[in-house]
């Protein structure tokens, strides 16, 4: 028997099993980088009686941009992507892997749930893979990328991930959407139950890409912001339009490098990762926001990837307190009001606070105030902190007596001009607006 040429042809026929799934990995990773893993792992399906070719998951390391990573791609070409025990330990064993070696992981998942006739061995395949992510949850970065129809099991990996990469009709559902549609009496696509847009609630780190090309350059971002601090001085340049308006757009525009996590849901807050002035930050940027439970939940989250990754916190706020209806008061926002200040209590980097637009009620007390633990807080100068809302607020301080317009006139002149908070203490500055990433950029360099 000739061995060499055996290994060819074994090869050639493991390269055709995969055919598309490693067309994908080479779309992603550096040329000729790819090294593979367990390569001629293969086991019987009992159930179907054939063998799974990889154990129908190809796993191997890889750099993309010169950054090294763990690579775990389903093969949907082998049984639609099924997990089975072996294929589950496979993975395991190569987040075993980037664990020891510190590298991030990045999961192409495409999957229909599990391979039939495995019974509970596939369940427990399916525990130990869920545990040892979670285990690497805060040490090891885990990127899922959702190359397709992503359901059961692999859905539950991929919530655990760090980002949630949606390419273009990708959807992730823990059930089949099918079953969800026809339990709800629709006809609905995939798309439409687990897709980027109809998943605005499910509070995941969420990133909409294009193809493969896309996601390679958002991990490279991503790479680049959580190791190589950079400096720049033009990037320490004054932002003039800022003055004459200091909305969350312009404030978005000094972030530089920003991926933002989640944008399919509550879009008047924006969760960024970018860098200032060089040094890599998570920055909160609020939109005019009134709190819920769902504002709440996001921001906690992403306060938790900070944490985790020993990030500097950045809360730029513009956010006029608890929104006053009976659905929110009927909410768990009081639960979720606990669960931030427990991780933001838990964040040992620095926590700054600058108060772009309003900050009223609790929106100052939870995102700005120096007793809740930021170490740096200060105000535009054409900021405002209050109490209540002007309105409201001049109404309970003046006993709605008088012109409701001028009471109100009154009470942002009185209470809202951020001096007041500064001459009691709890504001380091008021800083001119167009000055306010050279201000950032300081303290961030000092808090370090």
């Amino acid at each position: 028997m000739d061995r060499i040429q055996a290994l060819k042809e074994r090869k050639e026929a493991l390269k055709a099993a995969g055919k598309d799934i490693r067309a994908k990995i080479s779309a992603l990773v550096d040329e000729a980088s790819f090294v593979e893993l367990s390569a001629f792992s293969f086991s019987k399906q009992a159930f179907f009686e054939e063998e799974t070719s990889g154990e129908g998951v190809i796993t191997g390391f890889a750099t993309i941009g010169g950054y090294p990573f763990y690579i775990v791609a389903q093969n949907y070409a082998q049984s639609f992507g099924g997990l089975s025990k072996a294929n589950c330990e496979k993975i395991a064993r190569a987040l075993s892997g980037a664990e020891k070696q510190g590298v991030p992981v990045v999961y192409l998942l495409h999957s229909h749930g599990v391979k039939a006739g495995e019974g509970v061995h596939v369940l427990e395949g399916i525990a130990e893979l869920l545990l040892k992510a979670t285990q690497l949850k805060g040490t090891v970065l885990q990127f899922a990328v959702l190359d397709g129809e992503v359901y059961g099991s692999s859905a539950a990996l991929a919530s655990i991930a760090d980002v949630v990469f949606f390419t273009e009709g990708a959807s992730l559902c823990i059930s089949s959407p099918f079953v969800l549609s026809a339990k709800a009496g629709k006809n609905l696509k995939p798309e439409e139950v687990g897709g980027y847009a109809a998943l605005a609630g499910a509070d995941l780190p969420a990133v909409r890409v294009r193809d493969m090309k896309e996601v390679c350059t958002k991990l490279i971002s991503i790479a680049e912001l959580l190791r190589i601090p950079t400096v720049d001085a033009e990037l320490n340049a004054p932002a003039p339009e800022l003055n004459a308006d200091a909305s969350a757009k312009n404030v978005l525009a000094l972030l530089e490098d920003g991926v933002e996590l989640g944008a399919n849901a509550c879009p008047e807050v924006h969760t960024v990762l970018g860098r200032l002035g060089g040094v890599s930050v998570a920055a909160v940027v609020m939109d005019g926001m009134q709190i819920t439970a769902e504002h709440l939940r996001k921001i906690r989250s992403f306060a938790e990837l900070a944490c985790c990754y020993s990030l500097p916190f950045v809360t730029f706020v513009d956010c006029a307190g608890v929104a006053p209806t009976m659905e929110v008061a009927a909410s768990p926002v009081l639960r979720e009001m606990g669960e931030y200040l427990n991780i933001l209590d838990a964040i040992d980097t620095a926590k700054i606070a600058v108060v772009t637009g309003r900050a009223v009620g609790l929106g100052y007390s939870l995102f700005a105030a120096k007793s809740v633990g930021f170490d740096y807080t200060f105000a535009l100068a054409t900021a405002e902190i209050a109490l209540f809302d002007n309105a409201v607020g001049a109404e309970v301080e003046f006993g709605g007596v008088g012109d409701a317009e001028k009471l109100a006139k009154a009470y942002a002149e009185a209470h809202a001009d951020p001096v007041h908070a500064a001459q009691g203490g709890y504001l380091d500055d008021i800083v001119e607006p167009q000055f306010l990433k050279q201000y950032l950029i300081a303290a961030l360099e000092t808090l370090k």
